[in-house]
């Protein structure tokens, strides 16, 4: 079960009375956020673009250490895209590891950041990253950490970059120059 974040003061007082858990299940559910809309409108950062480009050929670990530094440095709430494609990105890092509690728990924490958001944010098809990384997690639970081996590879999602903001592309990042000097 999540704890409530620190400001919840009804939580506080909830678990210094030790009341049961169900208080607490409940003032989780009302402290969180509601939908973000704020700044989906905008063009994707460059190290967004990076970080995409990154995850879409399969390398995670660096997708990771870029979108990092991204979502560190925002402080609106279109961090938490940033973090929500990070840690899909970190789960299946942690698949080819065959680290299968750490795909389930970071594929489950993403997904959980990325149902905030519209289906299109920063030129990002947010529905269709969920959709295809729900199907990861659904497979994963039913292979379990026994058959963690078995996890079809084509099933990997790609983040789509749809709209204006990329000069009318709606293809899957692959053909730019990275602004690290790695090209795609």
């Amino acid at each position: 079960m999540r704890s409530c974040r620190p400001r919840c003061v009804s939580c506080r007082a909830t678990r210094r009375r030790g009341r049961a858990r169900r208080d607490l299940d409940a003032c989780a559910v009302s402290d969180r956020p509601g939908p973000v809309h704020d700044r989906c409108s905008d063009a994707p950062p460059p190290l967004l673009l990076d970080g995409v480009a990154l995850f879409n050929r399969g390398e995670f670990f660096e997708c990771h250490e870029i979108l990092e530094t991204l979502w560190r440095a925002e402080s609106d709430p279109v961090r938490y895209l940033y973090q929500g494609i990070l840690q899909i990105g970190v789960a299946f890092h942690h698949l080819r590891r065959a680290n299968w509690i750490g795909a389930i728990r970071q594929l489950e924490r993403g997904l959980a950041k990325l149902e905030r958001y519209p289906p299109i944010c920063q030129g990002v098809d947010v529905a269709l990253l969920a959709q295809q990384a729900e199907c990861c997690l659904r497979l994963l639970r039913q292979l379990g950490p026994e058959r963690v081996g078995e996890f079809d590879w084509a099933l990997v999602p790609r983040v789509k970059l749809v709209g204006g903001s990329l000069a009318g592309s709606d293809t899957p990042v692959g053909d730019r120059v990275l602004e690290h000097g790695a090209e795609e």
